[in-house]
């Protein structure tokens, strides 16, 4: 998807303008975060996702993501792991 047809997705001012040529995407594997890397990649070309490990119950989630950044050829997928324990 080119820049024009993504911008033409959303209304123009709502997503500001790229500060440049890279882009970190907070990714969890649902339709929001799968929906910002597609124009994140479209806007960019070169993005980086994060997933946050934090003992979900449903390891679906993680996987999820994992896979979302294998279709759209993420070249740098990384999940952290974080113990929320502490804050229930």
């Amino acid at each position: 998807m080119g820049e024009s047809r993504a911008r033409g997705l959303i209304p123009r001012g709502a997503i500001p303008a790229p500060m440049g040529d890279r882009a970190v995407v907070l990714l969890s594997g649902g339709m929001d975060s799968a929906t910002a890397l597609a124009i994140a990649k479209a806007e960019t070309g070169d993005v980086i996702t994060l997933t946050i490990d934090y003992g979900q119950r449903h390891r679906k989630e993680v996987e999820a993501a994992k896979a979302v950044a294998k279709h759209f050829r993420v070249r740098d997928h990384r999940v952290v792991k974080l113990d929320l324990a502490s804050v229930g």
